[in-house]
């Protein structure tokens, strides 16, 4: 529903060349072979025409509007909240809900879809405490402002349910202004942790199934009511009523006090509805005890034919350009079944109610099935008072207004048997009776089934208005009851949510940012090209003038390097920081060769798999003391490793008592390789510190200082075959370290490589890169299987 504003230009959409001559309304003519499920039966020959005919067809004549080709210029953002009570809709149920709690000193926040507090209470003519209901809901709501604990969010859905207590909503800031202030958001998503829940969404009223009941001009008898009372908008100039509840008094009574010629009260039930034959008589209208058959007109209603259960062989004719319907009430069971929650089905209300709820959830007011106006006052008052209460505060009882009686008697009605007209049950998805009957007989007759194969409920509604009235005419079909023919899933969003707003800032580089190492810039002044390596820019290579291509670069990095001594940044690995007695079982699990063996002091080429067996990625691990390792992994796979940790602790082990934290941006990491690579360290080294051969042997790892004192962590390891050292630093001095080690090896020769030069020697000494740990391989395959333990369980042991 967009919310209309000044300056606002709506279009009717599905129609060409216009809205009023429309060529595709030809479709009409052939309904009788396009029902349910006629892609799966139809144009399948030629196959070729599928892809290049029949396909682009069907998708430019069907849809509920056309995605923008261009970049969303709009803006989104994120919000947190936490609170003790969530009260979730503002009509009476709400509002009472979050007086009680707020009064009680809760930490409430009430949240509506509406751009106006007070739900159905704006849109009635009814007095409470002797005073219209609007004008006593805002004297609730002026009170519930002044409360300091209370946050009013108007403009909010909350469209998903989730765990532990956390809700999500979407808040429509700037859609309704024409201009918005240039940095205001469009939509705000929140996310909501909330101790206590009140589900007070209230009831979504259901149309009436007979022929032709999607002309224009047809309306539902809520939504009548809503134009009159809270727009004044008139809707149609001569009306006809047709329900088959109490709700029809309501409607009778307002069209009349706002002037409409109502022709005649139409209801199906026979004595039950006296009631709503007073009220009929009351205004001066026919009342017929029957159905509505079909409605007549093209563009817009002009009549309805009625067939009278006292006649069914006559049928009467009104002329009339309004038509308000109401089948009943279906509570808004939505958010109630996110968690998986079935509803249960209700006789006397002919509609599903909650089932079981989600923790910490209650439900008040018409969403509870309590459709009088002084239930959904009471039933909200005790869940707010209860929820407060359940959160440490004590709760007054909060006193009742004065209300009069209200009628609230149906009979269900789930279609009206009509020969002519389509009799539409989904009107998003123009799913008609004669579709679920289609299905019935060919067998899909479960309610997934249903769905699926003829869309039913699968609109951006969800089925709100469609769903009860589709499965209570298969339930009819098959001669089952409802409950026996069950009630499709609900699953989050509630309503439709843009993209952007669930990406919020996360867009551009802000969703793809470039990572950049510490090292950058020195390398910028080498005149390094640069390329992307997942998130990051690293070096590829470093050309000189005379150069004819980048292999000439590479080979001469290559030379230096297997020759003197050469420098690459490899800052963009990824580095765990584990820590706790049981780090090194954790590992063991890990990873596919042992590691709690590993000495302090040394480092070990580690491979880990995923539970299929295949690789997940392969780096090095260091003791750097008993219950302390520094692990690094591929620049590619460092997230996911870290996920895989982090999934491995929380939910296979949690008894281990290991914590471990990303550290790959804290580090700025060097490869010193070459035959003179040590010669260039013992220059950067501080001198109480022995980097000998004997001292610092081959997958040795340590602490140590540079530059007078700056702490480093240096490792013998080699990724490119020659003679190499790791050295790490913390980031704010990487890009003097690099710039340090640079002039130390000046007197040897000493040149920086790129990631060419790097895949190059790796290559030649062997070594698995990226390319080959891509998801696919196993350690058999890298020719790694002698790394693969037999003496202890791992994940990915049983498929190695």
């Amino acid at each position: 529903v967009a919310e209309l504003y000044e300056g606002l230009a709506a279009v009717s959409q599905n129609r060409w060349p216009s809205l009023w001559f429309d060529c595709m309304a030809v479709n009409s003519l052939f309904s009788p072979i396009i029902g349910a499920g006629f892609y799966y039966k139809t144009f399948m020959w030629p196959a070729s025409f599928w892809e290049k005919l029949y396909e682009p067809m069907i998708r430019r004549a069907a849809g509920l509007g056309r995605a923008a080709g261009m970049r969303d210029p709009d803006t989104y953002e994120k919000a947190f909240a936490h609170c003790d009570v969530l009260v979730i809709g503002s009509g009476p149920a709400g509002l009472m809900a979050a007086l009680a709690a707020g009064r009680a000193g809760a930490r409430v926040i009430l949240c509506d879809e509406d751009f106006e507090f007070g739900g159905r209470l704006l849109a009635e003519c009814r007095d409470i405490d002797g005073r219209p209901c609007a004008q006593w809901a805002g004297s609730l709501l002026a009170e519930l402002a002044s409360l300091p604990e209370v946050r009013m969010l108007k403009r909010t859905t909350v469209f998903g349910v989730y765990d532990h207590g956390v809700y999500a909503a979407i808040e429509r800031v700037a859609d309704h202004l024409a201009t918005p202030s240039p940095h205001m958001p469009r939509q705000r998503v929140w996310n909501i942790v909330a101790k206590r829940t009140v589900l007070a969404a209230g009831a979504i009223e259901r149309p009436l199934v007979f022929g032709n009941n999607d002309r224009p001009g047809v309306m539902l008898g809520g939504a009548v009511r809503a134009n009159l009372n809270r727009f004044a908008v008139r809707p149609g100039t001569r009306a006809v009523v047709f329900a088959n509840n109490d709700d029809a008094v309501a409607t009778l009574l307002d069209l009349a006090a706002a002037g409409i010629s109502v022709q005649a009260c139409v209801d199906p039930r026979g004595a039950d509805a006296g009631v709503v034959r007073a009220a009929a008589q009351r205004i001066g209208t026919r009342f017929v005890n029957g159905a509505v058959v079909r409605a007549r007109g093209g563009h817009r209603l002009r009549a309805v034919d009625v067939s009278a259960v006292a006649e069914p062989w006559h049928k009467l004719t009104f002329p009339c350009d309004l038509l308000a319907m109401s089948g009943g009430w279906s509570p808004s069971v939505h958010l109630s079944s996110h968690l998986g929650g079935r509803p249960q089905w209700s006789d006397a209300l002919a509609a599903f109610v909650p089932g079981p709820l989600p923790r910490g959830m209650s439900v008040a007011g018409a969403a509870a099935g309590e459709f009088g106006l002084a239930a959904c006052l009471a039933g909200g008052a005790k869940a707010g008072a209860e929820a407060a209460g359940d959160c440490g505060f004590a709760a007054k009882p909060v006193a009742m207004p004065g209300i009069g009686p209200e009628p609230i008697g149906i009979a269900a009605l789930w279609r009206v048997r009509a020969k002519r007209g389509k009799a539409f049950v989904d009107f998003q998805n123009d799913v008609t009776v004669s579709d679920i009957e289609l299905a019935e007989r060919e067998g899909f007759r479960a309610v997934e089934h249903l769905k699926r194969y003829t869309t039913l409920g699968m609109a951006t509604d969800q089925g709100k208005t469609a769903n009860v009235n589709g499965l209570a005419i298969m339930a009819e079909l098959t001669e089952k009851t409802i409950p026996a023919t069950g009630a499709t899933r609900f699953r989050p969003p509630y309503t439709p949510v843009a993209i952007g707003a669930l990406a919020g800032h996360h867009r551009g580089k802000d969703f793809k940012p470039t990572r950049l190492t510490p090292g950058h810039a020195w390398a910028q002044e080498q005149g390094a090209v640069f390329m992307e390596t997942g998130l990051w820019l690293r070096a590829q290579y470093f050309p000189q003038p005379g150069d004819n291509s980048w292999l000439d670069a590479c080979n001469r990095e290559v030379t230096a390097t297997r020759n003197a001594v050469g420098v690459c940044d490899v800052s963009t690995l990824g580095k765990i920081d584990l820590q706790g007695t049981d780090a090194g079982l954790f590992l063991d699990r890990l990873y596919a060769n042992a590691m709690s063996s590993l000495p302090v002091g040394r480092a070990r080429y580690g491979l880990m798999l995923r539970e299929d067996g295949f690789v997940l990625d392969d780096g090095t691990v260091s003791r750097l003391a008993e219950d302390h390792f520094f692990v690094t992994t591929t620049t590619a796979n460092a997230a996911r490793v870290m996920q895989h940790m982090d999934f491995c602790h929380q939910v296979l082990w949690p008894d281990l008592d290991v914590q471990f934290v990303s550290v790959s941006d804290q580090w700025a990491q060097y490869s010193i390789a070459g035959p003179k690579a040590r010669e260039v360290l013992q220059k950067l080294v501080d001198g109480q510190h022995d980097i000998s051969n004997t001292a610092f042997p081959y997958m040795a790892a340590g602490e140590v200082t540079v530059g007078g004192g700056i702490p480093a962590r240096l490792f013998r390891i080699s990724f490119s075959g020659e003679l190499a050292y790791e050295i790490s630093v913390p980031a704010r001095f990487g890009d003097a370290v690099i710039r340090a080690v640079v002039a130390a090896g000046a007197p040897f020769g000493i040149r920086p490589y790129g990631l060419e030069a790097l895949s190059v020697m790796r290559i030649e000494k062997g070594h698995v890169g990226g390319a080959e740990i891509n998801g696919q391989t196993t350690a058999r395959d890298l020719g790694l299987e002698r790394m693969v333990s037999r003496k202890k369980d791992f994940i990915g042991r049983v498929m190695a």
